[in-house]
């Protein structure tokens, strides 16, 4: 399987899980697209600040 799951970081560093099991991410302009195998779908905006394709796990940072 090649899903990951979507956390958010906060100003502290600490980890919020946004959506499981992604296997859709598009960036754009003004938000990231995320989707996952269920067809939960979420846009949030943020940058991708990291990528751990091992882990199954990208973490984002909130542009708001």
């Amino acid at each position: 399987m090649c899903e990951a799951n979507v956390y958010m970081e906060n100003e502290k560093g600490d980890l919020t899980l946004l959506l499981d099991s992604v296997d859709k991410v598009i960036p754009s302009e003004e938000a990231i697209y995320i989707e996952n195998i269920f067809g939960e779908r979420k846009n949030v905006v943020a940058k991708i600040k990291e990528m751990q394709l091992v882990e199954h796990k990208i973490i984002l940072q909130s542009l708001k």
